[in-house]
């Protein structure tokens, strides 16, 4: 993490065993020194990381591009997560997960975060650790490194993550490119992590493939740059829900988009816990956050990239419509 002058003194190390201790006991200094001690090796990108008022980084060699993606989200203990449903490592994973994942949806390659850490000084040490390990693995996922950040008290675990990449010559795939006529393609799962929420929510914790869908997202990170490669006119990451995110895409593009729920895979664990709880799987598809899959649009004559599902298309007019109806889709909106 990020360290100030005068920080060397008063530094514990990852030695530190004891099963008890608690991060108000090491102290910001300790914490620092810490996280930075488990998020090792650096990736090659890094020139300098961790331990100094600011990290070095150098752009990709292949091919160069001097452009950088950045992008940033807060996570607030409660609101974005809850402590007695995910461990530290799922946090850490999912902390990065979403934004790494906006990275690739603009055809990007992430390379870097920053990570905002907030807690309260009674959180266990060993908290610490595994939201660092989560965090560490999951950019190990796509080749990039955390390089540093701060560290500061709070009631609650609050973390601010800012992500970087490097588009590697392509141009950035924007919100604002699709045009009538285009199709409609999403990359990655949709429902399994509402599915999941809503199971959590009723207090079980089965079927475990949708509640680790909830705790861990699994973005198509690869897919970004493929779909780049492919011609995609735009591109948006799914975290707020299917029709909420791609209603972003035709506003920014002045067009509508149909969508046609034959189209989707409904599993038969989400089919099973919506029989069980009275629910319609096929909102959680819709509607769902938390997946970070990648929906794009394609010109009609380009060949759809293998790991793609198409899933509608674009046409002349604003919105999104379902089976050619509008379709209420609430979606997610911090203020709303």
């Amino acid at each position: 993490m990020g360290r100030r002058r005068g920080r060397s003194a008063g530094y514990v190390t990852g030695s530190d065993r004891r099963p008890d201790i608690a991060i108000g006991e090491l102290g910001e200094f300790g914490v620092v020194a810490r996280f930075a001690a488990r998020l090792q090796p650096q990736g090659p990108g890094v020139l300098l990381g961790p331990g100094d008022d600011a990290a070095v980084l150098k752009p990709p060699d292949d091919p160069p591009d001097d452009r950088i993606v950045a992008t940033t989200d807060l996570l607030v203990e409660g609101r974005h997560f809850r402590r007695d449903w995910s461990g530290p490592y799922d946090v850490g994973r999912k902390a990065a997960a979403q934004n790494l994942a906006d990275v690739a949806a603009m055809g990007g390659v992430p390379t870097a975060l920053l990570v905002g850490f907030a807690a309260p000084p009674q959180l266990p040490v060993e908290w610490v650790d595994a939201f660092a390990d989560g965090l560490r693995e999951e950019c190990a996922v796509v080749g990039a490194s955390v390089v540093g950040g701060d560290v500061v008290r709070c009631d609650l675990v609050v973390l601010g993550i800012t992500a970087f990449g490097s588009l590697r010559g392509r141009s950035p795939v924007t919100r604002s490119g699709a045009r009538p006529g285009d199709v409609v393609v999403v990359a990655g799962r949709l429902g399994w992590a509402a599915a999941g929420f809503v199971v959590l929510s009723r207090g079980f914790r089965s079927p475990k493939v949708l509640v680790e869908a909830h705790r861990r997202p699994e973005p198509p990170y690869a897919m970004g740059p493929v779909l780049a490669d492919a011609g995609a006119t735009a591109m948006v990451d799914v975290s707020d829900g299917l029709v909420q995110d791609l209603g972003h895409v035709a506003a920014a593009s002045g067009v509508g988009i149909e969508l046609e729920s034959a189209a989707f895979e409904v599993t038969a664990a989400m089919r099973d816990v919506a029989s069980a709880l009275g629910a319609d799987p096929l909102r959680w598809v819709l509607a769902g956050g938390d997946e970070h899959a990648l929906a794009a649009t394609l010109p009609p004559d380009v060949a759809v990239p293998t790991g793609c599902r198409v899933v509608g298309h674009v046409v002349e007019g604003a919105g999104v419509l379902v089976d050619g109806a509008a379709y209420d889709a609430g979606g997610f909106d911090h203020f709303g």
